[in-house]
């Protein structure tokens, strides 16, 4: 019989305190099994192991004394110059160099291109004394006293993609976002043209690369966050997920990130690129920030003329002019090698169908978003595709991407001429000033995995998220003390309103709102969550007293008669769901810690659309504080007479106010969806 072998995560939970030997253990629980089957051992900053078994020996694993869970070593999938300035975020703002220049960023992803100017170590100090990681970024590639360390982790064995280098640019990008340095007179081949910087120019970045050209191995990712958290990084920058959540013992990601939780290391994450649905979030664990992506009020679009003289807008980065000359139209049906492909495939353009001889110095017309693939294969000079999303992307020729009803327009016009001709303009920068809403890609909730835990929390997937995690280090350099929580509590808090109306399914897409830089690091008021809150909410949500202890590696337990639910963690947004046209009563505990004045009294507010289907009160309505790091706790009581399929979410606003500080805490009750 057939032995299918492949590469499983034996997850174990916590370090044990005192004299341990991870490796021993390991090997011990894989006593059964060949000795080469270990792939890699978790042993710096939590435990387990990655080892190669069968499905009958991950089975007999999955039931040994001290395995929280085991699962397969899936992949997962990766996911500006005008951005900071329309967050409010300007060069001016205030800053502190000095401790900005203690900040380490761990960013996850693809590796970077050393030699950037992004990544210049011009006007540096030394590392930072915290430091424990190291340098090692494979063939050709050097760590300076910006980029400060580099790590490759490649269980796929790609043996193309053998160093920190990136061959793939998404790294670059985001670790730029993030941290980059300030960088002249950047543009993408003239288009969008200004000042490229980084969230905090002055902070150093750890490059992880966990992602070689086969893709991003949950193995690598655990084995980055072992090293990271051990390291000494302040923030993780992680802009990978699976195509859908999965529970949080089988999540790499948020295993990885509830082990730096512990360490005070915050998690940013991006929410996923699986919208508009509902439930489409990836990123469920609230002890990482999630974010969503949003437009800024800067459009890429471009256009294209028809021979009739039609003109019709669309988006690409298209930094070609193709001399302001017409050239013929061809449809990929039309181009199409008949023996080869059917009907459908034609209209697409898939690359293995289109007849080169007839595509070659002609605009490709194709019914798909990836057409370009097979024009630039054949010859085109360029093409026109279909994208509803309107979101520009780069293309290798010209390229305009149209709406279902301008490409309708193209191939009405295609059909009434033998002659058809088209020319596509170069691309150009112009102001929306709708900005900033959800983009239409952008994952939503509600959470799948915690239906009482809001996400997504802060609307700016990939690109977003170093946007949120160089944030996070801009307020970590002003309270260097301060835990994860509270810097997540802050985002959330301080982050601006956005419209509901503007945003498909509303809160759930936008979750907290528009982060907010400058107000992110005067709050007020913060949510504190702890590790001791995190375990129980893990019990509230079914966990056992042994997993639990396992994970936490403390002597946290499950009371047997406890009511609880993970509604009650201490967290800045209030969720629940409620069963269809039932009436519902529902209280969300709280409690906040004044980082602001001392002598300072908060008065709460309840912000909600008119004709509300719900009720919401404060008890007490007021919060008085005469010492800083003092708490106070109150509760949110919800009421109301039921929920519909038809409307199935209702959301108000919490503010709390001093008179200079708004902590705003969203409250949504929602129930079943018509999907």
């Amino acid at each position: 019989m057939l032995m299918i072998v492949q590469v499983y995560i034996a997850y174990l939970g916590s370090l044990p305190e005192g004299e341990f030997s991870p490796m021993s253990q390991h090997l011990s629980v894989l006593d059964d099994v060949l000795e080469d089957s270990l792939v890699r051992s978790y042993k710096r900053s939590f435990n387990g192991f990655a080892a190669k078994l069968t499905e009958k020996e991950r089975e007999k694993l999955a039931n040994k004394e001290g395995v929280v869970s085991i699962f397969e070593n899936k992949i997962l999938k990766l996911q500006t110059t005008r951005s900071w300035d329309f967050m409010g975020f300007s060069e001016t703002a205030r800053r502190k160099p000095a401790l900005e220049s203690d900040v380490i960023i761990g960013v996850f992803d693809t590796g970077i291109w050393p030699e950037s100017q992004s990544f210049s170590d011009k006007d540096f100090g030394p590392p930072p004394r915290k430091w424990k990681g190291v340098c090692s970024g494979g063939e050709s590639f050097t760590c300076n006293k910006k980029v400060i360390g580099a790590r490759i982790y490649n269980s796929l064995n790609d043996t193309f993609d053998n160093s920190v280098r990136d061959i793939d640019g998404h790294g670059s990008h985001t670790a730029s976002i993030a941290a980059g340095n300030n960088v002249e007179n950047a543009s993408f081949h003239g288009l969008a043209q200004g000042k490229a910087r980084g969230g905090v120019p002055s902070a150093r970045l750890a490059i992880y690369k966990v992602c070689v050209l086969i893709g991003c191995a949950s193995a690598d990712i655990l084995a980055a966050f072992d090293d990271a958290i051990a390291d000494g990084v302040d923030i993780i920058s992680i802009s990978l997920g699976f195509e859908a959540a999965v529970a949080l013992e089988e999540d790499p990601i948020a295993i990885g990130a509830f082990h730096a939780m512990a360490r005070s290391i915050l998690t940013v994450n991006s929410g996923g690129n699986r919208g508009p649905e509902v439930y489409s979030i990836n990123s469920v664990a609230p002890w990482m920030v999630s974010v969503a992506a949003s437009t800024t009020d800067r459009k890429i679009i471009d256009r294209v003329v028809l021979g009739n003289g039609k003109e019709l807008t669309g988006r690409s980065f298209n930094y070609f002019t193709m001399n302001g000359s017409m050239y013929p139209m061809i449809y990929g049906n039309d181009s199409s090698l008949k023996d080869a492909c059917n009907e459908f495939l034609s209209k697409v353009c898939v690359k293995d169908c289109l007849n080169s001889s007839a595509v070659k110095g002609k605009i490709l017309l194709c019914d798909s978003t990836h057409g370009d693939d097979g024009a630039h294969w054949a010859g085109a000079s360029g093409t026109i595709t279909w994208d509803n999303s309107g979101v520009a992307s780069v293309f290798p020729l010209p390229t305009i991407a149209l709406n279902d009803s301008d490409l309708q327009i193209v191939h009405s016009y295609y059909k009434s001429t033998n002659k058809a001709e088209a020319k596509i303009l170069k691309s150009e920068a112009i102001k929306d000033s709708s900005a900033p809403v959800v983009a239409s890609f952008s994952s939503r909730g509600p959470n799948s995995v915690i239906p009482e835990i809001m996400k997504v929390y802060l609307a700016r997937t990939s690109m977003a998220c170093p946007h949120v995690a160089g944030i996070a280090a801009y307020v970590k350099s002003f309270h260097p003390a301060w835990s994860a929580s509270a810097i997540r509590s802050a985002l959330m808090t301080t982050a601006r309103p956005m419209k509901v109306s503007a945003n498909l399914h509303g809160v759930l897409s936008f979750g907290s709102g528009h982060v907010d830089p400058v107000k992110a690091i005067s709050p007020g008021l913060v949510y504190e969550t702890t590790k001791d809150n995190y375990t129980q909410m893990l019990c509230d949500m079914g966990y056992n007293t042994t997993m639990v202890r396992l994970i936490s590696g403390d002597n946290s337990s499950c009371p047997k008669d406890s009511k609880g639910s993970p509604k009650d963690l201490n967290y800045p947004s209030m969720t629940v769901y409620v069963k269809q046209l039932m009436p519902f009563k529902v209280e969300f505990p709280r409690t906040v810690t004044n980082v602001g004045r001392s002598n300072s009294t908060y008065k709460a507010q309840v912000i909600i659309r008119k004709h509300p289907r719900m009720k919401v009160e404060v008890n007490p309505p007021m919060l008085s504080f005469k010492l800083k790091k003092e708490k106070k706790s109150f509760v949110v009581i919800v009421t109301g007479q039921g929920m519909t399929m038809e409307r199935p979410v209702e959301s108000a606003t919490l503010v709390w106010s001093d008179g200079t500080h708004t902590v705003r805490s969203p409250v949504i009750v929602y129930t079943d969806f018509l999907i």
